[in-house]
């Protein structure tokens, strides 16, 4: 009985804070405690203060500082690693809470570029939702590295989008190859063999500079010796397709955006010399728990392979 009063006054004494050890958690992964309160919208005082207080309560020092860089002590590594764990079953707690709450089978917030949330993802959410009715579905559209940030960060829980790809903490499923084609208007016809050099020549519309698409691209063109200056560079591969089809110039977009184009006599479509893809991937945290919505969503993503 000694044993147990002194074993729950330790622990009535040293209560850890969900938060403070999330605040912990991010200091090590961003080596800062400026880029801690940032993510977690906080002021940099604020955040030294909850790793202070972690510190007096355990009576141990966690982080420590090397230049500009924070670095977590032996014990802060190993707390750590516990913290993680605590993370992971509070998230899954709550989540089999909700779904007890509600009835539901909980919410999936699904993170991928414009082009294939609109040409792609439809048939594949609306099957999902017809065998999962009560299944809350969340779709944000960005480029792939600010959508991979956000499932890094776990503010979206699975990604899909265009490979390279890469993170440690990631798990990347390659699901299908989409071939990126060349589009003109019939008044500037496109050549048998729409290489490089051929578009060199036409005035083109690209995506623009910096999403994956357009990178992939600017390597085509570069891989022929090419230095293309686009006329004109856009976000939006309906405002790409209007603007062909109105007659100021060639583009190449993925082919999954002309499928509905087949009764459109503004545009002539034709496939690259040598053919050019693009590989989308599904990519999810290692250490995200897996509850039936969000497995339910990768397996139908995952199904495009």
């Amino acid at each position: 009985m000694r044993n147990y009063a002194a074993h729950k006054k330790y622990f009535g004494m040293h209560n850890l804070s969900l938060d403070s050890l999330r605040t912990l958690l991010d200091v090590i992964e961003l080596g800062s405690f400026s880029a801690t309160a940032e993510r977690q919208g906080l002021s940099q005082p604020a955040v030294s203060q909850q790793v202070r207080q972690l510190e007096k309560r355990l009576g141990v020092s966690l982080i420590e500082r090397i230049g500009r860089k924070a670095r977590p002590t032996a014990a802060g590594a190993e707390l750590a690693g516990y913290a993680s764990q605590i993370n992971v079953l509070v998230s899954t707690a709550l989540d089999s809470m909700a779904r007890h709450a509600t009835g539901a089978v909980g919410r999936v917030r699904l993170g991928t570029g414009a082009t294939a949330c609109i040409f792609l993802l439809p048939p594949i959410l609306r099957r999902l939702r017809q065998r999962l009715p009560t299944l809350e579905i969340i779709a944000t559209t960005g480029n792939t590295a600010d959508i991979v940030k956000a499932v890094e960060e776990n503010t979206i829980d699975i990604g899909l989008v265009t490979l390279p790809v890469a993170g440690r903490m990631l798990e990347i499923t390659p699901v299908m190859d989409d071939e990126l084609v060349a589009i003109a208007p019939p008044e500037t016809p496109l050549p048998a063999r729409v290489t490089a050099a051929a578009l060199s020549t036409l005035p083109m519309l690209l995506f623009e500079p910096g999403g994956a698409t357009r990178h992939i691209a600017d390597e085509w063109f570069a891989r022929s010796g090419v230095a293309l200056r686009p006329v004109m560079s856009l976000g939006s591969v309906e405002a790409i397709k209007e603007l062909v089809g109105a007659g100021l110039g060639c583009a190449i977009l993925p082919s999954m955006a002309m499928r509905n184009v087949g009764d459109r006599s503004d545009l002539v479509v034709r496939s690259l010399s040598p053919k050019l893809y693009r590989k989308l991937a599904v990519v999810i945290r290692r250490d995200k728990p897996l509850y039936r919505g969000v497995r339910e969503t990768m397996k139908a993503l995952k199904q495009l392979r």
